[in-house]
């Protein structure tokens, strides 16, 4: 990985998951990262073998922000378990640091709505709730639930989706080049990137498709429900869903769904914590059960379910739960995993759209991080796609964005980057050799180089 331009100098506070995971893409980003945490076991052991410096100590106090050196710093990211200890040490930071931008992990769902109103009170210049943010994609997934991810851009006018080819499906053994003989004309669509064998590459027109492939297509949203129906997928709206675990995420999840007519059940082995559920979402069903027992998930309807969702705090019980949700046939699963190292081994198991809430807040972090170092034409919106091989980004294009109004063909991108789409005056483009952008056009970018694109201009070679 190449140093990046301006790096940063960024504290961490907390070595817990998320703390993990946004060290790990900070670092390898190529900042200067300091990581806080008050258990010297999380510094001696899981943080051996990063280039990172690491400090014993309670981030709320001035000393140990001293220590630090936080007045030097750009960016302070509290992670701890304790909502207050970010909160507190953000504030304090900010006493110290005036400049300095502060992100705060905040999980109670009582607090959000108060910091997201009182945000310039408590010195925050970013809220990351990894649960919250969990919740909404899997919404998201529910509400295009043929695919397996997908990502908006544009302002929604464009998606990324990730679809899995089916052996004998109308792409299985075709060249990228033919895709408009087997589509139509009418349906417009680029493959952005593809998976197989756990590997994740930017195909050309002479790519060769195969079943079992993980592809990512991007079209007009206007095109996806033509390129669905080609495909052969029966649209099918989903009117119950169960929630495999009690966790924050299940909650967010619920509460968003309240407001829509799908039927929510709750599955939760904990019979305090359906208590806590029952009386916050009175429109959701909650069952005490260990959701383990295959005769509990029968029992409760399980094989009648149009989605499943495993949210429990154990990545293998949720495989294992949304592998028998397939084997019994529910049409539409999505499962939560931490250790995204596992993907590669699972990705081509029946088990739906797999969402780390870890990797979510990391890439928005990651974003964030990215347009502070580029404050003129940095990304207004970037994405993890292929689970974290490959990203995709939107920039508008300014004046002094390179290579305006001069067709595709005659520009050199660096390798292993595509440009995925142009959005102007409202409409979207699938690009080809004749294809410009000027001025105001929004431009999507496709790449799976490991050095970061800060910038439109950065994709040129």
């Amino acid at each position: 990985m190449s140093k990046t331009k301006n790096k940063m100098r960024i504290v961490i506070a907390g070595g817990g998951k998320v703390g993990l995971a946004l060290m790990r893409h900070l670092s390898a980003e190529g900042h200067d990262i300091v990581v806080i945490d008050k258990n010297k076991d999380v510094l001696e052991h899981k943080l051996a073998g990063f280039d990172v410096m690491t400090l014993h100590g309670n981030s709320a106090t001035i000393g140990t922000l001293r220590e630090a050196n936080i007045t030097q710093a750009d960016i302070l990211i509290t992670a701890t378990s304790d909502d207050a200890i970010n909160i507190l040490s953000c504030l304090t930071a900010k006493r110290l640091n005036p400049k300095i931008h502060t992100i705060a992990r905040i999980r109670n769902p009582e607090y959000i709505e108060q910091l997201y109103l009182m945000r310039d009170v408590f010195g925050l210049s970013l809220i990351i709730n990894p649960e919250r943010r969990a919740a909404r994609e899997i919404y998201r997934l529910i509400q295009f639930p043929d695919f397996l991810k997908h990502e908006t851009f544009a302002r929604g006018r464009v998606e990324i989706v990730e679809l899995k080819l089916r052996e004998g499906g109308n792409l299985d053994g075709i060249r990228l080049m033919d895709m408009p003989k087997v589509l139509g004309s009418k349906i417009k669509v680029l493959v952005c990137v593809v998976v197989r064998d756990g590997k994740a590459f930017i195909p050309n027109g002479n790519s060769l498709l195969k079943a079992g492939d993980i592809i990512y297509v991007t079209a007009p949203v206007t095109v996806l429900t033509d390129f669905l129906k080609k495909q052969g997928v029966a649209k099918r709206k989903i009117k119950n869903i169960m929630i495999v675990g009690g966790s924050r995420v299940s909650y967010y999840l619920a509460s968003i769904l309240a407001n829509t007519d799908i039927q929510v059940k709750i599955i939760e082995n904990n019979y305090d914590r359906c208590l806590e559920l029952y009386d916050r979402l009175p429109k959701a069903s909650i069952i005490h059960g260990d959701a383990s027992l295959p005769q509990v998930l029968e029992s409760e309807g399980m094989p009648e379910m149009d989605a499943v969702v495993t949210l429990t705090g154990i990545d293998e019980q949720n495989i294992i739960t949304s592998l028998y949700a397939s084997s019994v046939g529910v049409p539409h699963i999505a499962t939560k995993i931490n250790r995204m190292e596992m993907t590669g081994m699972i990705e081509n198991m029946s088990i739906g759209g797999i969402v780390s809430p870890k990797e979510l807040v990391s890439a928005d972090v990651v974003r964030y991080v990215r347009a502070l170092q580029n404050q003129t034409g940095s990304a207004n919106t970037l994405h993890k796609i292929a689970n974290g091989r490959a990203e995709a980004l939107e920039f508008t294009v300014t004046e002094q964005t390179m290579h305006l109004n001069t067709p595709l063909r005659s520009i050199q991108l660096k390798n292993n980057i595509l440009l995925a789409c142009i959005l102007r005056n409202g409409r979207v483009y699938i690009p080809d050799g004749n294809t410009t952008f000027g001025v105001g056009d929004t431009v999507i970018i496709v790449t799976t180089r490991e050095d970061p694109i800060l910038s439109f201009n950065d994709i040129f070679a």
